[in-house]
């Protein structure tokens, strides 16, 4: 059975950080491309940030320079370190996790940067 967990989101003031975590079970996490999506009220999911099997990382533009995404594969876990954080980025924060036309989720977790 594949499981996904999402967690680490909380409320936090502009400039803060948090670190997303998604711990995995059931894949092959080290050939898995993980990524991180959100979605705000309203607003279609988008994508945050991706690492594939190879480390390579890519970041949506709104985010570059404040969040890095990492992964653990030794623990089946992706991260997200997110820095400097403006209210804009208050989403649920969700885990991809993608290799060829197999694509599981995680259940989310609520980021909310508010003073």
């Amino acid at each position: 059975q594949v499981q996904l967990v999402d967690s680490g989101g909380g409320l936090v003031q502009p400039g803060e950080s948090l670190r997303l975590s998604c711990a995995t079970s059931g894949i092959l996490f080290s050939i898995y491309t993980m990524a991180w999506y959100r979605q705000s009220p309203g607003k279609q999911r988008e994508l945050v940030a991706t690492i594939d099997r190879s480390l390579y990382t890519k970041y949506a533009d709104s985010v570059k320079g404040r969040f890095t995404i990492s992964r653990e594969n030794a623990k089946r876990t992706v991260y997200l370190q997110m820095n400097s954080l403006k209210p804009e980025d208050t989403a649920v924060y969700y885990c991809n996790g993608a290799l060829g036309s197999s694509s599981y989720w995680g259940q989310g977790t609520q980021v909310t940067v508010s003073s």
